[in-house]
């Protein structure tokens, strides 16, 4: 586990608040010649300018393995309004929104806003401060709105020093810290207790998430048993991420979304992650997979892209297919986004439909079969084997078709009792995507074994994938992230300065 560094100009600074062990001004942190600890730094330094004493704080942390918040990237971001507008790209409906909401009209023309770890005063701009937080996660940031043509902008973003805070900005700053980082007041004993701090990315609102309740106490259980303190995050936790050691999503992946944005930020503060934002993108595309299979010569069911230009040729082209087929979104899960189609009128119907949210469809054959196995990959190796059958009375496992969804049932094997050419199948189609968590679902038909889709966030549900390994299933997943974790704390030991020895 990173114990905290707070650093501050001087130790008077912090006059205001409660007194914390946690605290180290700039000198003193500049100074810091240990290299065998990582620390968690907060730098709420004033001078963050290039070259200033705080730039060098953050430089310094990032040389010497330490998790710093601002980042010199976020720093050097901060300086330039270009790179700043480019980081600020998909804010413009949250200020859009802004404009359309009656009650803004009260605000000034001109508003000062306080954006304390994603936290600001004004309800109204709440969501905007968390956003502005998750893409320049600073500590504090100084924002200024304008609006002209009842139009809302941001005309000014640049840090915000901690001495300029005054009599209620300053109980809001320590709420909000208090909430940022629950470890600023954790007790020595409890902040021994772990080695590494891993976030599990989770939505409490997701209807079918990709694990239940119970998997996700039993995650928690398994990395506190091999050191890891598992926290569960949402999406608008997104600020904190240089807190852990490791990123692991359990929530279902989309590209541009959150999950894929949460993934890169992750990787990029170098930490360990599950899924990959590489996973994500080859994964969450199932033209991407059909062409990736096809060309590594990896079964699969026969098929072909449908264009969008060329619908006006569709009507033709279907009176020479054979039915039923499969037409497929790329981006669909759990079952949504796929249609069964029986004749030439349908698919031209069914793929028009389609072609408003996409300019390419997969269209396959169509193979019946009573389940689906799912084998869960990890780190290249089976983890586990599970059969999901049909829905009662449909054609999918996941029947969609009336309000309340419906699900077929399920088995699950040890992976020893499974056929080989199934095992063997799934492990040459997750080499071609990486070394993560993967669901690979194929179909059976006698000697014949086809890769449908491999998922890059499969289900692992309490009493269903783990029916076979039980806590093993989970403590395995923990195992991997351990490693992993010892790995990336070695490498960055060997790297830090001081570390360098000679022989004379």
């Amino acid at each position: 586990m990173c114990s905290l560094r707070i650093v501050v100009d001087r130790h008077d600074d912090w006059r205001p608040y409660y007194p914390t062990d946690d605290l180290i001004d700039a000198d003193g942190y500049l100074s810091r010649t240990e290299a065998d600890h990582q620390h968690q730094v907060i730098n709420l330094c004033s001078d963050l300018d290039y070259l200033g004493t705080g730039y060098y704080v953050s430089l310094l942390a990032q040389a010497r393995g330490d998790r710093v918040l601002p980042s010199v990237d976020t720093l050097n971001t901060l300086r330039r309004k270009s790179t700043t507008d480019m980081q600020l790209e998909g804010l413009a409906s949250i200020l859009e929104e802004l404009s359309r909401n009656p009650e803004a009209q009260q605000l000034p023309d001109t508003l000062g806003l306080k954006v304390m770890f994603g936290e600001c005063a004004e309800s109204l701009l709440a969501r905007l401060a968390r956003r502005l937080f998750e893409r320049l996660p600073c500590p504090l940031l100084d924002v200024r709105l304008v609006r002209k043509s009842n139009t809302w902008r941001l005309s000014r973003i640049k840090p915000l020093r901690l001495k300029d805070l005054q009599g209620v900005e300053q109980d809001q700053f320590a709420r909000a810290l208090n909430r940022h980082s629950r470890k600023i007041w954790r007790t020595p004993r409890a902040r021994r207790r772990y080695r590494f701090d891993l976030a599990m990315l989770v939505n409490p609102e997701e209807r079918l998430p990709p694990s239940n309740k119970g998997a996700l106490k039993a995650f928690i259980r398994a990395g506190r048993r091999q050191g890891i303190d598992v926290s569960l995050i949402t999406h608008r936790d997104a600020g904190r991420l240089a807190e852990f050691d490791g990123l692991f999503i359990r929530e279902t992946t989309s590209l541009d979304h959150h999950t894929w944005r949460l993934a890169r930020r992750a990787e990029h503060e170098d930490l360990v992650v599950i899924d990959a934002p590489q996973d994500i993108l080859r994964c969450t595309n199932k033209v991407y997979l059909h062409e990736l299979l096809r060309a590594r010569g990896i079964p699969a069911p026969n098929g072909q892209l449908l264009k969008k230009a060329s619908a006006t040729r569709l009507l033709a082209q279907a009176e020479r297919l054979d039915y039923p087929l499969v037409l497929k979104i790329p981006d669909g899960a759990f079952s949504r986004g796929i249609v069964k189609v029986t004749s030439p009128a349908q698919l031209v119907e069914e793929a028009t439909r389609l072609f408003a949210s996409s300019d390419l469809l997969l269209l396959q054959e169509w193979l019946p079969t009573e389940f689906d196995w799912r084998i869960g990959v990890l780190d290249g190796k089976p983890l586990f084997a599970s059969r999901y059958f049909m829905a009662r009375g449909h054609w999918q496992i996941y029947d969609h078709s009336s309000a309340r969804v419906k699900s077929g049932g399920f088995t699950t094997h040890p992976v020893e009792d499974v056929p080989r050419a199934v095992i063997h199948t799934a492990l040459k189609a997750t080499r071609l995507i990486g070394q993560g968590l993967y669901g690979v679902d194929l179909k059976q038909s006698g000697k014949r074994v086809v890769v449908i889709e491999v998922n890059d966030n499969p289900n692992i549900d309490a009493g269903i994938e783990d029916a076979v390994l039980g806590n093993q299933l989970y403590d395995r997943v923990m195992q991997v992230f351990l490693t992993r974790m010892e790995a990336r704390r070695h490498h960055l030991a060997r790297s830090l300065p001081g570390r360098q020895t000679s022989a004379g």
